[in-house]
């Protein structure tokens, strides 16, 4: 493992296509009702919760920040909105725009490399505004979040979900997972948690009212073996990607994610608001 902080994109453009196979198609946590569901269902089952905090609706224009390979834009313009992703990952917006193409939304959905934390968008022009777990690859959280409620329009709506920390951790443990948190790194690229009442608090700085806060921590849990199952079942596919070893170290990050939830480290949560 190096000690050299990874840039987002250029991680994200290394790992895009293996995640395809570990990840599933939309590339981000399940939610798991009874536990029992397949990986697909569950992303869907997320993707949902944040379809209805959000409140999106025909007619609407939709910025969807760190826009991922485009799952969540082409579901979003199948409810008849218009969407404008944006990522700083080249390899992303490639995946993104064949998607959209394959699925028969190009006229709804455009892809543009833009940053979430200084996106140069106009502003007031989105009525709504969708990051779904991209904002822990974000360094500036306060930025990030700032910039999205400067390009909603009045009464528009922002939802956003991700990882987040639910404790603090000493020093002296911080020092003892450092091995951990490096392969972390490693694996999911440079990240920072924020507790899901920072999230809350920044969002009303921003001027906006939070209407929606959820703790999907334990709904989210049974990801990690669903990560582990594709592993196993995709490692013809994922080899000749990540290699034998990187192929490993997913493995060996995920049982590390795994623990953190179980131990209080980390979770998932869910927060949405308005625009007055």
């Amino acid at each position: 493992m190096s000690d050299i902080a990874v840039d987002p994109a250029s991680h994200y453009d290394r790992v895009t296509l293996a995640w395809r196979w570990l990840l599933g198609e939309e590339l981000h946590y399940g939610v798991f009702d009874t536990g029992d569901e397949d990986l697909p269902a569950a992303t869907r089952r997320l993707t949902d919760l944040l379809l209805a905090a959000v409140c999106v609706e025909p007619g609407q224009s939709i910025l969807d920040v760190g826009c991922g390979t485009g799952a969540p834009a082409v579901l979003l313009a199948s409810h008849g909105a218009t969407v404008t992703g944006i990522t700083t990952s080249a390899t992303g917006m490639e995946a993104a725009v064949a998607r959209a193409a394959a699925a028969g939304v190009s006229d709804l959905v455009t892809f543009e490399l833009r940053d979430g934390m200084d996106n140069g968008l106009p502003d007031q022009s989105f009525d709504r505004v969708w990051v779904l777990e991209s904002s822990h690859l974000m360094p500036d959280r306060e930025r990030l979040i700032a910039e999205c409620a400067r390009v909603l329009r009045p009464g528009g709506r922002m939802g956003l979900c991700d990882i987040t920390r639910q404790r603090a951790l000493p020093f002296a443990e911080v020092r003892r997972l450092r091995h951990s948190f490096g392969l972390l790194r490693d694996v999911f690229g440079e990240a920072r948690m924020e507790p899901l009442d920072s999230y809350v608090q920044l969002f009303e700085q921003a001027g906006l009212i939070v209407d929606v806060k959820s703790d999907l921590t334990a709904a989210t849990r049974p990801t990690f073996d669903r990560w582990r199952q594709n592993a196993q079942t995709h490692e013809r596919e994922v080899i000749p990607l990540l290699g034998s070893e990187g192929l490993q170290e997913f493995v060996q990050a995920s049982r590390i994610l795994e623990g953190f939830w179980d131990d209080g480290t980390l979770g998932y949560g869910l927060v949405a608001g308005r625009q007055p």
